[in-house]
């Protein structure tokens, strides 16, 4: 069975393969004890979002004192987060800090950089708020997990001007324009991903308080109810893990990460009726998904099977004319079919559209 996970780039979506069977030692050998990590207390909210003093007499120094107001304060953030003698912040994908511990160790991933860019830029006088995308192409396989990411950027209101801070932006392709979120929501995505993390880096006991704390937060988001019920049937509780995945799908009935995991939990205990009644939702989502299509494809050129990876890609266009990733990949099938004429078309298109998102994030 494969559990799917939803994060923020993070917010997880998990899924787990087959039963995992566990052997007992033979008689003669001495049973070992599992080490398992140390985990630090679990921060409070208000601790999530603190600037520590050194960082707020630095961001008063070499920005706010440093620069007039509007556009030229939120350059001159930026050049401070990204660049020394700034914080020089590093891209880390598992670095879901609070904020002071980001200052610390100047790494981020996206849910951390974001809550980093919000805080300090309302600490700078600018109006900041987080945003979500949720229909992006990322995904990561770690032991019998495949994590599945949303993304999360901060937003800028500059009068009329909405601007995007986005460490991520040149990876990090959607069909729509992200969406503003709560502090709230943006607090239960740092819960739901540190809860995600803990319970395939230490233990399911050390993440239950930070996924009780997520669901707290954001009672409505389907995401975190869909890992919820990942992290309920890793504590041996199928039935908890049944109710979860049921309540995310209320919330979002296309929840992908949930329908897979609900499938999987009815295949494992032999209750195939309704295994499929949510397999045939489930293909009726991925049809009309571009994104679905195209990993599809990638699939297909994986396995050397160019023919169908063309058809995938091409359906995936057919949904979405909008994403360069999708031209080189039918670029790439083009050419292993020896169809270079049709592989150049694709290719410029790609170069096309890059140039295009290009200058929309200029």
């Amino acid at each position: 069975m494969v559990i799917w996970a939803y994060t923020a780039i993070l917010t997880w979506s998990v899924a787990v393969p087959a039963a995992v069977t566990s052997v007992a030692p033979a008689p003669s050998m001495v049973p070992v004890v599992p080490v398992v990590p140390a985990v630090s207390p679990m921060p409070r909210p208000e601790q999530v979002m603190a600037v520590p003093p050194e960082l707020r007499t630095q961001l008063q120094q070499q920005v706010i004192d440093a620069s007039g107001s509007g556009r030229p304060r939120l350059e001159r953030l930026v050049g401070f987060l990204f660049q020394k003698p700034g914080l020089g912040m590093a891209y880390s994908t598992d670095a879901t800090l609070t904020i002071e511990q980001a200052y610390r160790t100047r790494k981020a991933n996206c849910l951390t950089f974001t809550l980093l860019t919000v805080e300090l830029a309302r600490e700078s006088g600018l109006q900041a708020y987080g945003q979500e995308l949720d229909d992006i192409v990322a995904w990561r396989v770690g032991g019998d997990i495949v994590y599945r990411f949303n993304h999360v950027n901060a937003g800028i209101n500059l009068g009329r001007a909405r601007l995007t801070v986005d460490v991520a932006q040149d990876v990090v392709g959607a069909r729509k324009p992200p969406e503003r979120i709560s502090d709230q929501r943006l607090l239960a995505l740092y819960y739901n991903n540190r809860a995600v993390e803990l319970f395939t880096e230490a233990s399911p006991a050390a993440a239950a308080p930070y996924m009780a704390m997520a669901l707290q937060l954001d009672p409505r988001h389907a995401s975190t109810w869909a890992n919820a019920g990942v992290l309920r049937l890793r504590q041996g509780d199928p039935q908890a893990a049944e109710r979860a995945y049921l309540k995310a799908l209320s919330l979002d009935p296309a929840n992908a990460g949930a329908l897979v995991n609900l499938m999987a939990l009815y295949k494992g205990n032999g209750d195939e009726a309704r295994r499929a009644i949510y397999a045939l939702h489930l293909q009726k989502i991925q049809v009309k998904d571009p994104y679905f299509q195209f990993l599809q494809a990638e699939d297909d050129a994986r396995q050397g099977d160019y023919a169908g990876a063309v058809q995938h890609y091409q359906q995936a266009i057919r949904l979405f004319d909008g994403d360069s990733r999708f031209y080189v990949g039918l670029a790439h099938a083009y050419r292993q079919l020896g169809e270079e004429r049709r592989a150049r078309r694709a290719t410029d298109r790609a170069a096309a559209l890059s140039r295009r998102s290009a200058g929309n994030r200029n």
